[in-house]
């Protein structure tokens, strides 16, 4: 017999119930899976794209250990399979401020 996912979840204790189903202690529904788009091409990655890579990249001031601020840039793996990954981080850094132009 089959047994759907909502009925095994029934029979858990509250704990598990609530980790089976991703439901804080308040109610509120936690996403199972964030999706994020690259920031060279527009493009969703999808879970399945474990040739992306997503960056932070801080703003220094100068004689200091931590960074003022930071941008998060991330990119896709069709990004790095066509050997455009380094030229695409130097333009978005250029974009946000963060370097000058090369």
């Amino acid at each position: 017999t089959s047994v759907s996912w909502s009925t095994a979840c029934d029979r858990l204790p509250v704990a598990f119930a609530n980790l089976a189903k991703m439901i804080k202690e308040e109610g509120e529904t936690v996403d199972l899976y964030v999706p994020r788009k690259c920031s060279a091409t527009k493009r969703l990655i999808p879970a399945e794209d474990h040739a992306s890579v997503q960056l932070n990249m801080g703003t220094l001031i100068r004689m200091a250990t931590t960074p003022a601020s930071s941008q998060t840039f991330a990119l896709c793996g069709f990004v790095g399979e066509m050997g455009e990954s380094d030229a695409a981080i130097n333009r978005l850094a250029v974009k946000a401020g963060l370097s000058e132009g090369l």
